[in-house]
């Protein structure tokens, strides 16, 4: 069943396509309307939410399209109702095709590399993470560093005049060429000056640095960590692989997974990384899809496959934050009813995306429709997390954000808790109260910085730049 879904998508995507219209150029010539003009896109997005849309009973296909000046700002509008009840927040989204497709085959994006969080009660702003094949991080910038100007202007009245978007603005546009100076503060406190210009790089979805380590957790026992960044970028399977080999040769059976800053991304990525902690658990379910009644022909079961790499995990620490979403939340969900008292939620709550979106291609207009179109639920029938996970999880565990520590650093204060947990030393567990849907609202540590609009790579790996 784990292939038919990612046929399925392909399928509706040409037929869509082909639908709507592929031949046509899109243009007004001789006064008719195009393809590709607004009315058009708008017609053609309700039609899909309508046919497809998951929460079809709080769709509303009477707003004015004449009102939007985008057929984003119109979908909005259509399913304002499921995101006031916090359904559907901005998961429904058009984009680009050639976009999306560059980023899932080549991990391509443009920029400088870095994924930033914020103080906004002290207007300060710090690299939680940065690429090493990206422009920044060959100029000085890495986990913990602090921003202090950008082009002359201090941080603090960058925030001060407007705030953690204003600062978002400053950086520019995600466009080749772009260039800022910056005056930076390490870890250690040193200030250097650098001037960086965006350009396009390769995502690497596990880090060559910290992204696989093998670490005591302080009562004599082995744990294998794994910082995954996205589940986008289709080379993280090989990666993952690569990591499970190294765990499965040297007999480890308990497992931190660092999620903290993963938005989602691909399911089958997602499914394999089931895959390879559940040895002996082959054939059983780990995830079923449903979609709304008038399409429940198509909904499936995924169930544990078999993989040379895999090993049984034994205690899984999953280390989450407000940008941990989708695939991240789904791989988690899935584990439950295997591991029970056994895995733990470690940080603090997640996002609450226990949702998925099907891709609607009207290729002529380089359209691609993502709708939600399914919800996930685990062996036991469980996915009504949209307040995130810490409210299903049998155990929660509060930490930080520690930007003075790299991560996969086992003094860092997350990944220091995880080993708590996996030694079976006690811990204080996550509040799961509600939040203000944003990864913007995780309270405690700095908070990953992210634009109003985000880009295609942005939805899937919050607070790069």
């Amino acid at each position: 069943m784990k292939l038919g879904r990612t046929a399925l998508v392909a399928a509706m995507a040409a037929s869509l396509a082909a639908c709507g219209g592929d031949d046509d150029s899109g243009s007004n010539a001789g006064g008719q309307v195009g393809t590709c003009s607004l009315s058009a896109r708008q017609d053609w997005a309700r039609d899909v939410l309508e046919e497809w849309y998951l929460f079809p009973e709080l769709l509303d296909t009477s707003v004015n399209k004449a009102a939007h000046g985008s057929v984003q700002s119109y979908i909005n509008a259509m399913v304002a109702d499921a995101r006031a009840q916090r359904k559907d927040r901005y998961f429904t989204y058009i984009t680009s095709i050639e976009e999306e497709n560059d980023l899932i085959n080549n991990g391509s994006n443009a920029g400088f590399g870095i994924r930033l969080a914020y103080d906004e009660a002290a207007n300060r702003v710090f690299v939680a993470e940065a690429f090493e094949n990206a422009p920044a991080y060959p100029a000085g910038f890495d986990r913990g560093t602090e921003i202090l100007s950008v082009d002359g202007q201090s941080t603090a009245s960058i925030m001060a005049a407007g705030g953690d978007d204003a600062f978002s603005e400053a950086l520019g546009p995600s466009d080749p060429g772009v260039t800022r100076s910056f005056t930076l503060r390490s870890r250690t406190g040193v200030e250097t000056t650098a001037t960086v210009t965006k350009a396009e790089y390769s995502l690497d979805p596990v880090s060559d640095r910290y992204g696989v380590k093998i670490l005591d957790d302080g009562a004599g026992g082995q744990v294998g960590y794994v910082n995954l960044r996205t589940f986008i970028v289709s080379d993280a399977a090989p990666q993952l692989r690569a990591a499970f080999q190294q765990f499965q040769s040297q007999g480890i059976t308990n497992v931190i997974l660092d999620l903290r800053y993963n938005g989602g991304g691909l399911v089958s990525v997602a499914e394999l990384l089931g895959d390879l902690m559940a040895e002996g658990l082959e054939g059983q379910i780990y995830s079923q899809t449903i979609l709304r009644p008038s399409r429940s022909a198509e909904n499936s079961t995924a169930f544990f496959n078999d993989q040379p790499q895999q090993i049984r995990a034994m205690k899984l620490a999953v280390i989450g934050r407000g940008g941990t979403a989708s695939a991240s939340e789904l791989v988690t969900n899935s584990m439950i009813p295997y591991l029970g008292s056994n895995i733990a939620l470690v940080g603090a709550n997640t996002y609450g995306k226990p949702v998925g979106q099907f891709a609607f291609d009207r290729s002529a207009c380089d359209d691609r429709l993502r709708a939600v179109t399914f919800k996930t639920v685990n062996a036991n029938g469980q996915g009504e997390y949209f307040d995130g996970l810490a409210s299903v999880m049998p155990n929660t565990c509060r930490a930080g954000d520690d930007l003075t520590a790299q991560l996969g650093d086992a003094n860092e204060a997350s990944v220091a808790v995880a080993l708590d947990f996996i030694a079976g030393r006690t811990c204080t567990p996550i509040s799961a109260s509600a939040k203000d849907g944003t990864v913007k609202a995780e309270g405690g540590s700095p908070r990953l910085l992210q634009p109003e609009m985000p880009s295609a790579v942005q939805r899937d790996i919050p607070g790069l730049y």
